[in-house]
């Protein structure tokens, strides 16, 4: 069974960090592409960053400087690292791990950034 589960998110003042995590299980986790998404209230689920399996990552353009990606294959984990962040980075983040036409999600965490 395929799990991806999320964790480290919560409450942070703007211009604060965090970093949150994602460990998947079920799967060979080196192969697949990672990708973390939020959806904000109202709005339509959005990508934030992705990496590949071999390491090349890429960026919405309202989070690069701000955002890292990063995968431990040893700890079949992917990472955001959120800095600086925003009142409008406000939202449920969820990850994704795609291997040709398999997806597969986490259930999401809430990152509120609010003072």
């Amino acid at each position: 069974q395929v799990q991806l589960v999320e964790s480290g998110g919560g409450l942070v003042q703007p211009g604060g960090s965090l970093r949150i995590s994602c460990v998947v299980s079920g799967l060979i986790f080196s192969i697949y592409d990672m990708g973390w998404y939020r959806q904000a209230p109202g709005k339509q689920r959005e990508l934030v960053a992705s990496i590949t399996r071999g390491g090349t990552t890429n960026y919405a353009d309202s989070v690069k400087g701000r955002f890292t990606i990063s995968r431990d294959n040893a700890k079949n984990t992917v990472y955001l690292q959120l800095n600086n962040l925003k009142p409008e980075d406000t939202a449920v983040y969820s990850c994704k791990a795609q291997w040709y036409n398999e997806n597969y999600w986490g259930q999401g965490i809430q990152v509120t950034v609010s003072s």
